[in-house]
């Protein structure tokens, strides 16, 4: 079961790395961002997180 949430979480941070925009490469200001940008990066770090652990 560990090795399938393993290998879902892998196939999201793909899928993140491909849809979602990279809002370090743009040297997005955090202090500056939208809410929705905020959602963004904070999807991003959980899915890249658990695929990561």
């Amino acid at each position: 079961m560990l090795n399938l949430k393993k290998t879902l979480f892998k196939l999201l941070a793909r899928i993140n790395k491909l849809v979602l925009p990279s809002f370090t490469k743009k040297r997005l200001d955090l202090s500056k961002a939208s809410k929705f940008q905020m959602a963004v990066i904070g999807w991003r770090y959980f899915i890249t997180t658990n695929a990561l652990d």
